[in-house]
Formats: structure tokens, sequence, C-alpha cells
């Protein structure tokens, strides 16, 4: 199940669970849309791996599955990522 960081770990934007600009790679490193695309293209700084939106998951679910509260974010801020 995905942890649904609840914020960018570039910028640290908060991102609510519903949030359609949420992006993770694999292994759930968490940006905004903003960072990923405009900062990282679309590359993890992470892992190297591809950013995609993340899915929502439904309120419903949230009750019994909520999201992380642990805020990761980088003290040096993102390099920019290299092109895909």
């Amino acid at each position: 199940m995905l942890a649904l960081r609840p914020n960018c770990e570039c910028c640290d934007r908060d991102l609510s669970p519903e949030s359609r600009e949420a992006m993770i790679c694999s292994f759930e490193c968490t940006y905004c849309a903003d960072c990923a695309e405009g900062v990282l293209s679309g590359v993890c700084p992470n892992c190297g791996g591809e950013l995609v939106r993340r899915p929502i998951r439904p309120a419903e679910k949230l009750v019994n599955n909520p999201p992380s509260t642990t805020r990761i974010l980088k003290a040096e801020g993102c390099k920019p990522g290299r092109a895909a």
C-alpha cells in the first residue's frame, strides 16, 4: 500500500491524499508536479526512476488506511534531474 506522503521532498509543499499534483517514483519518493517537471525533468533524484502521478486513494479507504504523516525534505533542496 502506498504511504501517501504529505509533502514535496524538494519544496515542502503540502500534498493532500487527494492531490492530483503529487508525483512519485517506484520507491514512493514524492514531489509536487512543479518540482517534478520543472526542476527534476521527470526523473527522481534519489533513484533515477520515472516520476508519475500518484494515484488517489478513495476517501472511504483513508479511514482504515490513513496517509503518512512523516514529512521528508531534502535540506539541500533538489538538484535538476537529467532528461529522460
